[in-house]
């Protein structure tokens, strides 16, 4: 099949290979794409160096990839010894995937190419969304999206769901009845999704979603190692061991925000972190002045009249997020903190310097320091992230080590 076709079978890059050695070849193309998404555009010479497959099998398997659409051959390079090669690159064309985040302020749709770009996306803002009206408004959403890809609408290769595993959790501080939040975890929103489509769905925690883009599409590119800290409604995690996104027992690996803030006593339970380090809090604390609590998500947080009870927020979620650090290090030994969240850059930089200092107050000994650092990619994480885990499950050599982005 060539890139301009429009067949609407079994997309070429899902189907079976027809071979006693599928699982080996479809091993090897993949191979291949992750060396041409790794390094950018390759000849064949480079490939066959980079992968240690033999040329005739690298003419093979380029043929078969060019034929799927997947790969594109590039202008001829010319001036070096010998005869001119062709590089191949990836088709941005050659699939898509579709991301979607189901949060508590918002919902976010994005779809994303076979080079990891967004090319469409859509956005929903509410107060706290009710599942009887959100879900025909994902449904209208995928389809307008899945549309918008005309001829290449086969392409589509899966959706990934970004949500929180319990989006009723924590509702008493939202100010939510028990009966919404009810609601909400009675629901399997990896089923209701997929009854809208007929691609595969694939779930995960949003803030390991936003952990995958930052893997993939940020800091991961250069750490093997971190805890992951995303601060949006509510403040959450993932952790990154040897460049693999690391899961766990139930796939909560990283949820900080259950973390305590003190030893419990006979009387008292201790806080914890969620109540001192998540969006939240400054919510209430615009709002308890009269302000719009929505400008804790935007540029307006640092300017006035907002300033005044952001700084406050910053430097008690600072010293949360600073007795995190330090617990995390002591339990994982890493040696890199990436915190981000929705909000705005200039935010996370005063966030970041605030938790910097709050650190020296705390006691090291017997530790290696962690550095701190801002994530790269914001508040685009969890949609991005999702769309990402489609890509990755179709065409990365390796189901658990994820695609990373070459320079």
């Amino acid at each position: 099949m060539t890139p301009d076709k429009t067949d609407t079978a079994t997309p070429p890059l899902l189907r079976p290979r027809g071979s006693n050695h599928v699982g080996m070849r479809q091993f090897n193309e993949r191979v291949v794409l992750q060396a041409i998404r790794l390094n950018g555009c390759l000849p064949k010479a480079d490939l066959a160096r980079l992968t240690g497959l033999t040329a005739q099998t690298i003419g093979l398997i380029t043929t078969r990839l060019e034929d799927d659409g997947l790969v594109l051959k590039q202008s001829r390079v010319r001036g070096r010894i010998g005869q001119p090669s062709i590089p191949l690159a990836l088709n941005p064309d050659g699939a898509f995937s579709m991301g979607i985040k189901i949060g508590r302020r918002n919902a976010e749709w994005m779809l994303v190419d076979f080079t990891g770009q967004v090319r469409e996306r859509r956005r929903l803002d509410y107060a706290f969304p009710d599942i009887s009206t959100l879900l025909p408004t994902v449904a209208k959403h995928m389809r307008t999206l899945h549309n918008s890809l005309g001829p290449f609408k086969h392409r589509l290769v899966g959706i990934g769901l970004a949500a929180p595993f319990q989006m009723g959790g924590w509702y008493r501080m939202l100010g939510l009845s028990e009966a919404q939040a009810e609601a909400w975890n009675q629901t399997d929103l990896q089923t209701q999704v997929q009854a809208m489509t007929e691609v595969p769905v694939s779930f995960t925690k949003d803030t390991s979603a936003a952990c995958v883009a930052e893997l993939v599409a940020g800091r991961g590119r250069d750490l093997k190692n971190f805890l992951y800290l995303f601060v949006d409604t509510f403040v959450g995690g993932g952790l990154v061991i040897n460049s693999h996104l690391h899961g766990g027992v139930h796939g909560n690996a990283g949820a900080v925000a259950s973390l305590p803030m003190g030893l419990a006593r006979l009387a008292k339970t201790p806080e914890q972190l969620i109540g001192h380090a998540s969006l939240w809090e400054l919510e209430q604390r615009l709002s308890a002045q009269q302000l719009d609590p929505h400008a804790a998500y935007d540029e307006r947080a640092l300017s006035t009249p907002f300033e005044s009870e952001t700084r406050g927020w910053i430097q008690h979620a600072a010293n949360a997020l600073a007795h995190t650090v330090i617990s995390g290090t002591a339990f994982l030994d890493i040696d890199a903190v990436v915190i981000d969240g929705s909000f705005s850059r200039t935010l996370l930089s005063e966030l970041i310097a605030a938790t910097q200092d709050a650190l020296r107050h705390y006691n090291w000994e017997g530790l290696w320091s962690a550095n701190v650092i801002a994530g790269e990619v914001g508040p685009d994480a969890r949609a991005l992230g999702g769309a990402l885990l489609p890509l990755h499950a179709n065409f990365a050599p390796d189901r658990d080590l994820f695609l990373k982005v070459g320079n």
